[in-house]
């Protein structure tokens, strides 16, 4: 996809301006909608098939009529009304018009061009301009985890399970355990509400999952066999490859005197890339069966998931305040990659500030101090990697 936008205009800079104006009607078609759960509702206009899929790719099959006004429009044209000079912030990163902030790099680094108006998310109109064929649409989840936080709900990075008629939501930092947790107790009769992200709902009596495709390691599938025959063929013989070529590398770059030879260092260079790839991707249904993604549920327990150094298996009470004050900055931390593009949008604009995004960390810590507050909680200390079984065995005990 190329991305020259150039154009002849050079009027002064201004505040954005919104993004339907400029569209028009043009290469409208009939709505397609989304509805997460009744907590945030998506509208695309003029969306391809192909369109539709990628954006169902992202949210789940969530796919139903609002009887609302939508919180968010996403009009797919197949080119971006550039009408004046546009100006770069990075390589293929971001840019911007007198009008418009821009959007250019994609999921896996994939060259996209879609504008978005940081400034109007959460309010009532707000619409993403997106050129048709992107493969997922920039920075929709967090939006949409933006405009849930908005409505009332709780965004949080989480698995969420029900086990024997308890739902269980187990949160944590990114490897702290919570889809190890959810795979052990998927294992044993769990019925899946969600993985990566859980909302929870503004009463915090209820929790709701999209069917996210789950990261599933290979030692993941080492512990729990019974997973392996879910792997497709091609993944099954492209982590036995990576695996049996990690033990070999790694095996040869210990031996006394090869580790000087060209090629040894070579080995040792890519190893940790070998690593990174040693997982597949599984949607729930697949994986579990689809009588057993449910995607909503009670909230009764929490645990909070922590890797810690010693080999054993600890768990304790903990006071569900701390847990709130922590996780503040594990859902900062997820936040980062849309908060470098809220930065970027306010050097183009810089009046153009939203009070939404800028008190992000406040609400949150609000919201998740009275969510949690009388929730049973508990901290869950644990080796990485862990055995899942070792693991269910041990919280099982507390559920």
């Amino acid at each position: 996809m190329t991305h020259t936008l150039t154009t002849d205009s050079k009027e002064p800079a201004s505040q954005p301006t919104s993004i339907s104006r400029q569209a028009g009607s043009a290469n409208a078609s009939s709505a397609v909608d989304f509805d997460l759960h009744g907590l945030v509702g998506i509208r695309l206009l003029g969306a391809t098939p192909a369109d539709v899929a990628a954006v169902a790719r992202q949210l789940g099959p969530v796919q139903a009529s609002l009887n609302r006004e939508p919180d968010l429009v996403i009009r797919f044209v197949d080119r971006l009304p550039i009408t004046s000079r546009v100006r770069y912030l990075g390589l293929h990163d971001a840019a911007f018009t007198d009008t418009m902030f821009l959007v250019l790099r994609g999921k896996h680094k994939a060259l996209v061009r879609v504008a978005i108006p940081f400034d109007r998310i959460g309010q009532k109109g707000c619409e993403i301009l997106c050129e048709r064929g992107v493969p997922a649409v920039p920075l929709l989840i967090p939006i949409v985890n933006i405009l849930a936080l908005a409505n009332g709900a709780l965004p949080l990075h989480a698995s969420a399970f029900l086990h024997r008629q308890t739902g269980v939501l187990v949160t944590g930092w990114a490897k702290g355990g919570k889809t190890e947790t959810l795979l052990a107790f998927m294992q044993v009769g769990g019925k899946y509400i969600g993985d990566e992200w859980v909302y929870l709902d503004e009463s915090g009596t209820r929790m709701y999952g999209v069917p996210e495709p789950i990261k599933v390691w290979d030692w993941h599938l080492a512990d729990l066999r019974h997973y392996w025959q879910k792997v497709g063929r091609t993944d099954r013989v492209r982590l036995r490859t990576l695996g049996w070529g990690v033990r070999w590398a790694d095996r040869l770059t210990t031996l006394d005197g090869a580790r000087k030879l060209a090629p040894v260092r070579l080995v040792r260079r890519v190893l940790p890339f070998a690593e990174r790839q040693r997982y597949t991707h599984m949607p729930p249904h697949k994986l579990f069966g689809p009588e057993n993604v449910i995607l909503k549920g009670p909230l009764d327990k929490v645990f909070f998931v922590v890797s810690h150094g010693a080999p054993t298996i600890e768990v304790e009470p903990i006071d569900p305040r701390e847990v709130a004050r922590r996780m503040v900055f594990s859902l900062q931390e997820e936040r980062f990659t849309f908060l470098s593009y809220y930065n970027k949008f306010l050097f183009a604009f810089p009046e153009a500030r939203n009070p939404l995004i800028d008190n992000l960390e406040t609400l949150q810590r609000e919201r998740l101090e009275r969510i949690l507050a009388d929730k049973p909680t508990y901290v869950v200390y644990h080796p990485y990697p862990v055995s899942l079984v070792e693991l269910c065995r041990t919280v099982e005990a507390y559920i």
